[in-house]
């Protein structure tokens, strides 16, 4: 019977730290997204797994430091009135790189480089890619992991969840990549997503807690009203010209 019991909790927060682990990954999934789409096709795909695997590896080895991920609440230094322990430098520094990567994509997207320029950008920037990747995944798999200790007591659990939440963004990138890649707007749309996360992580480093809730309802709502622009404009596009119609006769 006790067997049973212990059983059931583990399944129920496997199943609740896996769909946690989903959701804080999306915006994780957006970012490689719009990084690799700067490359060469036939390099897209291999940087968002190897992108992926490295997120994946990030909080497992984070996740197995937890004592040392723990002590980095601990303040090292005061300033503006308050102390400010080693996660708020990871927060803050990975919300300002946030912040300014997605403004220098938007204006990227806006004021478009030559077409010889972007090729050359193309060509010499997987390395470069990577590592601005495997900055954001730290970051991002920071808070995952202190998240997921506070949500559940096993490390098994913790680990079991990372590893199929990162096996359900391996499944979806590609798409999730294409449909951004097809739509301008949207791509627009999850660029100033990253922004608003960017805020919400140096908001987090200065000591005030914004909950995620309003975050990820916010995203989900304007999404939404962007696929239904998206569907619109199939439907209008689809639609033969309207004839003008002559005088009527009497």
């Amino acid at each position: 019977m006790f067997t049973d019991v212990v059983t059931a909790e583990f399944w129920v927060s496997l199943a609740t730290l896996s769909a946690m682990e989903i959701v804080l990954g999306i915006d994780n999934v957006i970012f490689i997204a719009i990084l690799t789409a700067r490359l060469p096709k036939e390099q897209q795909s291999k940087a968002r797994q190897i992108g992926l695997f490295l997120a994946m590896f990030a909080r497992l080895a984070l996740l197995f430091s937890i004592n040392w991920v723990m002590s980095l609440r601990e303040p090292v230094f005061s300033a503006l009135g308050r102390g400010f322990s080693g996660r708020d430098l990871i927060l803050l520094g990975g919300g300002l790189f946030l912040m300014g990567k997605a403004t220098h994509e938007i204006h990227g997207k806006l004021e478009a480089p030559p077409p010889a320029a972007e090729m050359a950008q193309r060509r010499g920037g997987f390395a470069l890619i990577l590592g601005q990747i495997i900055l954001l995944d730290i970051v991002f798999s920071l808070d995952s992991v202190i998240t997921a200790v506070g949500m559940a007591q096993s490390v098994a659990v913790m680990a079991i969840a990372m590893v199929l939440a990162v096996a359900v963004m391996l499944a979806f990138s590609g798409r999730i990549s294409g449909f951004v890649e097809r739509h301008p707007t949207v791509k627009i749309l999850a660029l100033s997503f990253l922004i608003l996360i960017g805020v919400m992580l140096v908001a987090e480093s200065m000591g005030q807690h914004i909950g995620k809730g309003y975050i990820y309802f916010a995203m989900a709502f304007s999404l939404l009203v962007e696929v239904l622009n998206i569907r619109l404009r199939k439907v209008t596009a689809a639609q033969p010209p309207a004839s003008p119609e002559g005088p009527l006769n009497p």
